[in-house]
């Protein structure tokens, strides 16, 4: 039985962003990750109780019109109240796919999570520009990265 949960909360409308979606819970799900259950959820399916269940949360999101999607700011709007109190200190990481810099999403997100009090595992992964399969080997090693942080109790 696993111990650990991460929830992945991907808004993922493009062939290219489901991609990034796959790779991520193909990462956090490596063979050799033994305690972690990772599972991947729409934001507009995501609850404030799959947050309160979650060890470490992963984001996702394309930039829309120089912003976070509209899918995944309907999440923070929901669940950013009922979130606030109980998730201070939750690991999280943020994968952007940006078609430009991506600044605007970045910024959009990361000033939520801080209101939230939620920690940065890393620096956010954003993927620049024209679309390059190399975006889905980064997302996939993001993955990784935190399913074993969590196995092995780093965070």
């Amino acid at each position: 039985m696993s111990h650990k949960r991460l929830l992945i909360i991907a808004h993922a409308p493009s062939h290219n962003t489901q991609l990034l979606r796959d790779a991520l819970l193909a990462g956090a799900r490596a063979p050799d990750i033994g305690d972690v259950a990772a599972r991947a959820l729409s934001p507009f399916e995501t609850g404030p109780e799959d947050v309160f269940a979650a060890d470490a949360i992963l984001l996702l999101t394309p930039e829309n019109l120089g912003y976070m999607s509209g899918a995944l700011k309907d999440f923070f709007d929901r669940c950013y109240y009922p979130c606030l109190e109980r998730t201070q200190g939750r690991p999280y990481a943020l994968a952007v796919r940006a078609g430009s810099d991506g600044t605007g999403a970045l910024r959009g997100v990361q000033t939520i999570v801080t209101g939230l009090r939620w920690r940065a595992i890393q620096d956010p992964l954003v993927c620049r520009g024209d679309w390059r399969p190399e975006f889905a080997e980064q997302c996939r090693e993001l993955g990784m990265l935190m399913a074993a942080g969590l196995d092995a109790g780093v965070f």
